[in-house]
């Protein structure tokens, strides 16, 4: 039997597409919005007018990722309840309580913040605007570790007991501490700023190649994401290491991931490899000022490592959930138990509508990033020169 002739097949390739799709999202929101605090601090304390331009310039590309990354997230959500709808019958008590303040962080709290930070520009006071984005990145780290949370208890669950056939939650602190979850968010967190230190080292080579006017600013810019990037590597696959002793399944629980989680592996850790030597090369760039004004082959090295990150998390990902296989939550509910009852037709119908909405939405994030990245900052301020003052008449 094909692929899309199997309804769980169909359903599961879905569930990959649309969840590492959105995934893309979260991570260049995540490590975009941590730079741009710090950035905002900087303005903040200095009264940098660079500082202060670069904020605007990389928050107007934040706030577009993160619109876009948004439905996605609400499109993502709806599948899961329409296709899994035994796993929410079975284990909905357990790994729908993390998920739910995951979703009061995200669309109450965060949301909030952040409308306020873009309609408060020059109307709130600078220390009041800094909290607001200081505000939507601690909830989005917060958001972040929910969904681990929520993830790491399927891997691993614990802090329940099952009671008719279902799953209680008996402790919620053993699901907040649980090691598939806490190293998953971290791992999740520093590959986030990987993400955006590439992302903003690229995008500044960009315009340094194309030998765009604002040196200053775009030197600076390309100097962050290359920071953040060399700091941001080694964690990543530290934490990315350390999850690989939750690969297996509990004691007495038998896990077969199909080869495709050991090839996953295996690019991921190929991918790494290259994100090492483009950061050991970058860092060279960043040190020699003439070399990361100047040298194009190196500014378009800088462009061409921004999928990187992009292709490492993919990975990593695929290898994560497939090495749960074939369990939706490790040793009490099989994969082909979660999903709802459906017939091929109607697999295949979900399937065409979500991918090519997903597809479309990825499509549009992809040009308005581009186009508004292209763009670059708005000019800077001239100075405001005040009249001469007109000499008073004599008589």
């Amino acid at each position: 039997m094909g692929t899309m002739e199997n309804p769980l097949l169909t359903a599961r390739l879905q569930f990959a597409l649309t969840a590492g799709s959105h995934f893309l999202f979260v991570a260049l929101t995540l490590g975009l919005v941590t730079l741009i605090v710090v950035m905002q601090t900087r303005a903040t304390l200095t009264g940098s007018a660079v500082h202060r331009r670069m904020v605007r310039f990389w928050g107007r590309l934040y706030v577009i990722n993160y619109a876009v990354g948004i439905v996605t997230g609400l499109v993502m959500e709806f599948q899961l309840g329409l296709n899994w709808t035994g796993l929410a019958e079975t284990t909905g008590d357990v790994f729908g309580v993390p998920l739910a303040l995951e979703t009061v962080g995200a669309f109450f709290v965060e949301a909030t913040f952040l409308g306020l930070w873009i309609f408060g520009w020059d109307r709130f006071n600078r220390w009041a605007h800094l909290a607001m984005i200081t505000i939507v990145a601690a909830t989005a780290y917060v958001s972040a570790f929910f969904i681990m949370v929520t993830n790491g208890w399927l891997k691993r669950p614990v802090g329940h007991s099952m009671v008719d056939g279902k799953a209680v939650l008996t402790d919620f602190g053993a699901m907040l501490t649980n090691p598939a979850a806490v190293t998953g968010f971290w791992h999740v967190l520093f590959g986030a700023l990987l993400t955006a230190g590439f992302f903003m080292a690229g995008v500044s080579a960009y315009h340094l190649r194309r030998r765009h006017p604002d040196t200053e600013f775009f030197r600076r810019s390309a100097r962050i994401g290359i920071i953040t990037a060399a700091a941001a590597l080694l964690p990543t696959v530290t934490f990315g290491g350390m999850q690989f002793a939750y690969v297996e399944g509990p004691e007495g629980v038998t896990t077969d991931p199909l080869p495709l989680a050991a090839a996953a592996r295996n690019v991921m850790m190929f991918d790494w490899f290259l994100m090492g030597l483009c950061v050991v090369v970058l860092v060279a760039m960043a040190l020699v000022t003439p070399l990361l004004l100047r040298a194009r082959p190196l500014h378009l090295l800088a462009v061409a490592a921004i999928p990187l990150p992009y292709l490492a998390m993919i990975a990593g990902w695929i290898s994560r959930e497939l090495t749960r296989q074939p369990w939706a939550v490790t040793g009490i509910l099989r994969t082909e138990d979660a999903l709802a009852p459906m017939t091929a037709g109607q697999a295949q119908v979900s399937f065409a509508c979500f991918v090519s909405l997903f597809a479309v939405l990825i499509g549009v994030n992809f040009w308005l990033l581009a186009r508004h990245a292209r763009r670059g900052p708005a000019p800077a301020e001239a100075p405001v020169r005040q009249p001469a003052p007109v000499p008073a008449p004599t008589f």
